[in-house]
C-alpha cells in the first residue's frame, strides 16, 4: 500500500488572484491599511510563513508580528469561504488533474490524500468548490494548520494514514506529487519520494535539478503516473 500526497495549488487547481485578494483583505482588516506588497506567487510556502512574510515586507514592527499573524491566519479560511462563488466561476482544474485523481483513487493499493501549505479549512474550500474532494481522504492529510514547517507535514500524514489503514508508511511507500521546489524539499526532508509536475512556476529542469525522483510536464498521462507511483512504492 502506497500513500500518495497531492499538493493542491498549481498542481491540481489554480484560483488566480483569489488567495492574494484574501491576503489583502485580511491584512487591511488587521492593520488598518492595505498592503503595499503581497506574498510571491507559486512558492509553495505554508500560509503561516506567507503571512509573516506579508507583515514583514509591509514594515510591521517585530513586536506586533505574532499577534497580527495569529489574527490574520485565523481569518483566512472564513475570508476564502466568502469567495466560493469566485472560485467556482474563475478557478480552474488543471489539465489532466481530475482524471489523474480519479485514476489514483480507484487503484486499490494507493491511498490518496494531500500535503499542502494551505490551512485545512482553506484546502477543503478549494477542493470542494471544484469538486475534487471526492477523490481524496482529507482526514489523513496534513496542512499548514498542523505545522508551518512543511517537511513536518509528511510525518503527520503518515501517522494519520497508518492509524486509518493499519499500515506503516515511510519514505519507502510515500510519494508527494507537487509543482514547486518546496514540494521537492518537503519530500527530501520529510521522508517521501517526489513526482514533480511542471504545471506551476517551476520548470521541468528546475524540478529535476532540485532532486525530484521523476518529473512530468503535466498530469495528462494518468497511466504513466500510475506506473511511476507503483515503481516508487516498490523501490
Amino acid at each position: 500500500m502506497n500513500l500518495v500526497l497531492w499538493d493542491i495549488d498549481r498542481t491540481l487547481l489554480y484560483t488566480g488572484d483569489i488567495d492574494r485578494q484574501v491576503y489583502r483583505e485580511a491584512f487591511t482588516a488587521a492593520v488598518g491599511r492595505p498592503p503595499e506588497s503581497l506574498p510571491a506567487r507559486g512558492t509553495g510556502v505554508t500560509m503561516p510563513l506567507a503571512v509573516r512574510a506579508l507583515l514583514t515586507s509591509n514594515s510591521i514592527p517585530a513586536d506586533c508580528l505574532d499577534a497580527l499573524a495569529d489574527r490574520i491566519i485565523e481569518e483566512l479560511p472564513d475570508r476564502l469561504e466568502a469567495h466560493r462563488e469566485s472560485i467556482a466561476r474563475d478557478g480552474i482544474v488543471l489539465p489532466g488533474a481530475r482524471e489523474a485523481l480519479a485514476a489514483v483513487h480507484r487503484t486499490r493499493h494507493l491511498v490518496p490524500s494531500v500535503v499542502t501549505g494551505n490551512l485545512r479549512e482553506s484546502a477543503v474550500v478549494k477542493l470542494s468548490v471544484l469538486e475534487l474532494d471526492r477523490y481524496l481522504d482529507l482526514s489523513i492529510g496534513a496542512y499548514a494548520s498542523d505545522s508551518a514547517h512543511r517537511p513536518s507535514l509528511v510525518g503527520i500524514a503518515q501517522q494519520r494514514a497508518a492509524s486509518a489503514h493499519g499500515v506503516a508508511f515511510s519514505q519507502a511507500n510515500t510519494v508527494i506529487i507537487g509543482d514547486s521546489l518546496q514540494d521537492v524539499i518537503t519530500g527530501q526532508q520529510g521522508g517521501a519520494r517526489v513526482i514533480g509536475v511542471a504545471s506551476g512556476t517551476t520548470s521541468v529542469q528546475q524540478l529535476n535539478e532540485a532532486g525530484a525522483d521523476h518529473v512530468l510536464p503535466d498530469l495528462m498521462d494518468s497511466d504513466r503516473l500510475l506506473r511511476l507511483l507503483t515503481h516508487l512504492g516498490n523501490v
